[in-house]
């Protein structure tokens, strides 16, 4: 059963290869993803990893954390993408519960989402619900 306060959270190091193969796998072919020497040129002074890359490793946390209480779907997310995320950060990726509103299937729980890098800066924040169903 998922409680206020419930938390998941888990940590992930991005290298280059990784960050170019999420990239080249969802047809982002931004060279800030892909050519360190242009990337090098920009206010980011290198590569860095494209936003859906880190936002999927924070929804593949929700999924397979609260699942394990039963089936559930999400249903709504905002996001904010703060700081880039280089290669070789280990970034933190965290989900917390902050309300649940009980329904006659299920509930609709609500998530606060924040992604930190190794230096505790803040890199991305969302706000989630998901649906979870009584069977």
């Amino acid at each position: 059963m998922i409680r206020l306060g419930d938390t998941a959270f888990k940590n992930v190091t991005l290298d280059e290869p990784a960050i170019r193969a999420f990239a080249t796998s969802c047809g982002d072919l931004n060279p800030l993803h892909h050519d360190p020497e242009f990337a090098k040129t920009t206010r980011f002074g290198g590569l860095i990893a494209c936003g859906p890359h880190y936002l999927s490793l924070l929804m593949g946390l929700m999924a397979s954390h609260y699942s394990q209480n039963g089936p559930q779907v999400g249903i709504d997310f905002s996001v904010q993408f703060k700081k880039p995320v280089y290669p070789g950060d280990t970034i933190a990726l965290k989900w917390v519960v902050t309300q649940i509103e009980p329904k006659a299937k299920g509930d609709i729980v609500t998530l606060d989402g924040s992604i930190t890098n190794q230096r505790g800066e803040i890199v991305l924040t969302s706000v989630g619900k998901l649906m979870t169903f009584r069977e």
